[in-house]
């Protein structure tokens, strides 16, 4: 944070900063682009890391297993399983996972420091240049303070073993600024089986000005192991078999590591902007998973000695880059703004493997693999503004991926590549009076998993043929918006939108993972506003609705979507210089969902709402009570349906299987500012 920003930051409260912060009239080229500010993120209580992404208008982020593993998303009617089609960056690291082992597109956000966070930068749409895979729904750019206005000591205690330190700081080093976090977890959750879900995470930042005229070099670590209570059939709970909280398999879970460095570098000219920027990472993920319980097992053998559990596990290198260079000029007296592009991305997975399992113990490899996907992405892209209240944004992006496969299963190794084109246009009126319109439409994609582009036959039997998957995924989106301030203090923006998609993603029950699928057609509303009543007290409410069909009809099995959710709403109350006292009230909706696609099954709907009272000891010091699920409504976090066999069965049975929203619980959180 620069002087001038921690000055103001002391002198206006949270809500007058939001207020500012958050405002883009003028500069966004959609309705649905926005920023959440660092006081946005820093007044709500957050469950979860993952659910910083919550402040992004009508996304939902759930969990259906152990904390430690990466969230659920929802967004515009996509069940966005572990983040396909929305692309999330942290300091400019993609996050998204392509090939993963557990998913395609996984985006695993626990190594994420709420405190540290600056801005959230969103778009949702295939509409901007600049981003490319898995962005179709949309795309968040996460990035932290360069400079902190003071260090900072944080210690959280809760109930069921929650424990959590922070330390952070930003001390000058010569010229610029070395920014620290060091953050130690541990939580044991509601569940029967305690999750002992333990993280090490720790952030080192060194940079020299600003973002956009500056550099900085960043180092991230991140660990993480534990006990996972995942879904459960519904009959099991019901007939006393196993708790609503309990687990028909103690010994799933996992353990992952993060480790990263990235370089970022901007220069402002004259009439010019540059920006470039450098990243590796290093990931591996073991995860033990039981969803099934006895199907495969007693099909395999008759009974159910070992279980269906199964082992995930990859090991990653991955490397990439970005630049940039932007031109102000003027054409014919018009003012414009040329922009070109390039990006690229190697991962090398080696290995990455499904394994039968019993106990964590490995009893036999499905299929074991060998990964290298390389991508480059050139990109341009001109604004012109035509006259005072009209300007518009057209681009151009072309993506090109290579797959490599060695299987453990020689017909399911191979090659494979493609090459896309997607256009993007804009038109932005105003503004006026405060009102701007949005005119948005543009192609986007998403990659399928290099596996898939390659596979033959069955792996678990060696025999049965399977159809290869297309390797990029063509998505065509549409977009009428309007940002406008109709009262002082109040911020609203309007988005009607379309998006069709060539394939969808499904969830498979007894793997895990995804398929594609057939094709889709989404259309909704989305309804953000933010009100400052006074510079104590703020209102939020973000509403979203859509409808989510297949397009090719089959009467047999319906046009359905399975997990694709109708409607959602965040509102939430923020109140700050109230003598000593700040706090906020959140209510969180998360509407039914269809499980089948004929819609004879459906998920229920939930509504959680979370609270916090702070007060300020001092001008360094502050405590605050965060009380989760404020009412205890025993409401489901996910529920999936498909068909498992629980020990003593004697055939498969479709079931609802669900993972139940924590109840009610209380952190209490002691903060030190020196």
């Amino acid at each position: 944070m620069s002087a001038a920003a921690a000055h103001e930051s002391s002198e206006l409260s949270a809500v007058e900063v939001r207020a500012r912060a958050e405002n883009l009239e003028g500069i966004a080229v959609s309705g649905s682009e926005g920023v959440v500010s660092s006081q946005r993120l820093a007044a709500v209580p957050i469950l979860r890391p993952g659910e910083a992404l919550e402040m992004v208008p009508g996304l939902i982020v759930t969990q259906h297993a152990g904390d430690g593993k990466a969230n659920q998303y929802f967004l515009r009617g996509f069940n966005l399983d572990h983040g396909t089609d929305f692309a999330t960056f942290v300091g400019g690291v993609p996050v998204n996972m392509p090939g993963h082992a557990h998913g395609q597109g996984y985006t695993d956000l626990n190594f994420l420091i709420p405190e540290l966070v600056e801005q959230i930068h969103f778009r949702k749409g295939p509409y901007f240049a600049e981003e490319g895979d898995f962005s179709s729904a949309g795309a968040a750019h996460i990035d932290y303070f360069r400079r902190l206005d003071a260090s900072l000591a944080q210690l959280t205690l809760g109930r069921n073993g929650y424990a959590r330190s922070l330390l952070a700081g930003s001390p000058r080093v010569g010229s610029g600024s070395l920014l620290y976090g060091l953050e130690l977890f541990h939580n044991d959750g509601p569940w029967e089986v305690e999750e002992n879900y333990r993280k090490f995470n720790g952030v080192l930042r060194y940079s020299q000005g600003t973002r956009n005229d500056g550099f900085a070099l960043t180092g991230m670590a991140y660990r993480g192991t534990w006990t996972s209570t995942d879904q459960v059939a519904q009959r099991a709970i019901a007939s006393g078999r196993v708790g609503r909280f309990g687990t028909l398999d103690p010994t799933t879970g996992g353990e992952t590591s993060r480790y990263s460095l990235s370089g970022e570098w901007a220069r402002r000219w004259d009439s010019a902007q540059s920006k470039a920027n450098v990243w590796w990472l290093q990931s591996s993920l073991d995860l033990w998973s039981n969803f099934q319980y006895c199907l495969n097992d007693y099909a395999s053998s008759g009974t159910c000695a070992g279980g269906d559990q199964f082992k995930q596990a990859e090991r990653r290198q991955a490397g990439g880059f970005a630049a940039s260079h932007a031109v102000y000029d003027r054409w014919g007296g018009f003012e414009v703004e040329n922009s070109i592009g390039v990006q690229g991305r190697v991962d090398r997975l080696n290995p990455v493997g499904l394994y039968a399992t019993n106990a964590r113990q490995t009893r036999s490899t499905v299929r074991e693999d060998k990964v290298s996907q390389r991508s480059l992405a050139l990109w341009a892209q001109n604004e012109t503004r035509w006259a005072g209240w009209f300007r518009s944004v057209q681009g151009l992006r072309a993506d090109a991926y290579a797959f490599d496969v060695d299987s453990s299963l020689a017909a399911n190794s191979g090659k494979a590549g493609d090459q896309m084109l997607t256009p993007k246009l804009a038109l932005i009126f105003g503004p006026w009076q405060k009102t701007e319109l949005y005119l948005n439409y543009g192609h986007g994609f998403h990659s399928n998993d290099a596996r898939g582009t390659t596979i033959r036959v069955d792996p678990a039997d060696g025999v049965t043929p399977l159809q290869t998957v297309k390797p990029l995924v063509r998505t065509r989106g549409y977009e009428f918006g309007v940002r406008s301030e109709p009262l002082a203090g109040w911020q609203s923006t309007l988005s009607l939108w379309k998006l069709d998609s060539a394939s969808e993603l499904l969830f498979v029950g007894d793997a895990g993972t995804t398929e594609a699928s057939r094709p889709s057609r989404r259309y909704g509303v989305e309804w953000t506003n933010f009100y400052a009543l006074s510079d104590w007290l703020a209102v939020d409410a973000d509403l979203a609705w859509s409808h989510a069909r297949f397009r090719d009809y089959d009467p047999a099995a319906g046009d359905y979507i399975p997990g694709a959710v109708a409607a959602t709403a965040n509102i939430g109350l923020t109140l700050d210089h109230l003598g000593p006292w700040f706090g906020a009230l959140r209510l969180r909706y998360f509407g039914p969902r269809p499980l089948s696609e004929d819609n004879s099954i459906r998920s229920g709907g939930s509504a959680l709402t979370n609270l916090r009272v702070g007060y300020k000891l001092d001008k360094r010091t502050q405590v605050a009570l965060d009380v989760y699920n404020l009412f205890d409504r025993p409401v489901n976090d996910i529920e999936y349906w498909y068909d498992s066999r629980l020990a003593g069965e004697a055939a498969a049975v479709n079931d609802r299987h669900i993972h139940p929203s924590e109840p009610r619980s209380l952190r209490l959180t002691f903060s030190l500012r020196f």
